[in-house]
């Protein structure tokens, strides 16, 4: 059981509130992603469940027992870090089998429980070989195997994935996918990048100067974001935010467009210039200058002929667009 609720968790450095006062709930089993940009409090929210901070106020609850004053190793957590935190002079063996021999687990166990997480991490092969030995992403996937031998109530991963290349970034992100769908173990994993969030996860908070600003499955935060801090952080390429008179006679302070939301037009819409046209195949990305409401990202399936200086017209489908007061919150259509 892996359930996990927040109750008015706060903490301060000093005179410095890092997290105001905040209420979140987990459910056993969910893949939970706390993203938001560098600085916004994700990794210290990450910290205080796992007990490596001290809360300054409110209650953390593990499967309906309270946690808040426990110790870390006493909350039932296994924490998978951003450095791989292995051990140059042990085997991958050794390196897994080293929390279990901290805990006194029988050697007969702990060996049972090194083999099922070396089958699951397909690791069988590399069990005799030290961290040089392998790549970034077998090292990570050691870590992750060490974690996995305690057997724990939840997983939390900060940043695992930033020293590896992109490539490897994608491959591990589809090994981790599927780790959660055969553990069934909930997961609670930190991000700054909004693409591993929207693939990865089943619950998506998003965090902004150590407040949550929504919560929700990651189409439910593209489909309907809340606010503009929302709607301007999730998706890539990011919303087109307009303000201005265009805004006001759709009766909003700010409207917002997706770019795969812009169509190209003969007649009407926006006039403007081809500034950036990239050609990927499957899609084009295009920015836009125009004069009625500036920049504009626009992406279009498949190849589209268009390069720098073109001049085009575009057109915004108005059934997908958002609209936001001047508080910045989202207008109910």
């Amino acid at each position: 059981m892996g359930k996990i609720r927040l109750n008015g968790v706060n903490k301060r450095f000093g005179a410095a509130e890092v997290i105001p006062a905040l209420d979140l709930e987990i459910e056993d089993g969910e893949f939970v992603v706390f993203v938001g940009p560098s600085g916004c409090g994700k990794s210290t929210l990450l910290r205080l469940i796992a007990g490596l901070e001290d809360m300054t106020s409110g209650a953390i609850v593990i499967d309906g027992k309270d946690v808040s004053n426990a110790a870390p190793g006493a909350r039932g957590l296994a924490m998978v870090f951003q450095s791989y935190a292995l051990y140059p002079h042990l085997t991958v063996a050794e390196n897994m089998a080293f929390p279990l021999r901290m805990a006194g687990t029988p050697t007969d166990l702990a060996q049972t429980k090194i083999a099922r997480a070396a089958e699951v991490l397909n690791l069988s092969g590399y069990m005799d070989r030290k961290p040089s030995q392998l790549s970034g992403g077998q090292r990570q996937r050691v870590a992750i195997g060490r974690a996995i031998v305690r057997e724990p109530a939840a997983f939390l991963f900060d940043e695992p994935l930033s020293n590896l290349d992109a490539a490897l970034r994608v491959s591990m992100r589809q090994e981790i996918t599927e780790l959660h769908r055969k553990l069934a173990t909930t997961m609670i994993y930190v991000t700054h990048d909004q693409v591993e969030a929207m693939t990865m996860a089943d619950k998506i908070v998003v965090l902004n100067a150590g407040r949550i600003e929504q919560v929700g499955s990651p189409i439910e935060l593209y489909d309907t974001p809340r606010n503009l801090f929302v709607a301007g952080f999730i998706g890539s390429p990011k919303m087109n935010l307009i303000e201005g008179q265009e805004a006001q006679v759709r009766g909003a302070s700010v409207i917002g467009i997706r770019p795969e939301h812009l169509d190209t037009v003969a007649e009407g819409g926006w006039e403007g210039q081809v500034m950036l046209a990239e050609h990927l195949g499957s899609d084009t990305f295009m920015q836009v200058e125009t004069q009625a409401v500036g920049m504009l990202n626009v992406r279009m399936d498949g190849e589209v002929k268009a390069r720098h200086g073109d001049k085009v017209r575009v057109a915004p489908k108005v059934d997908k667009m958002h609209r936001f007061d001047a508080e910045g919150l989202r207008l109910v259509h």
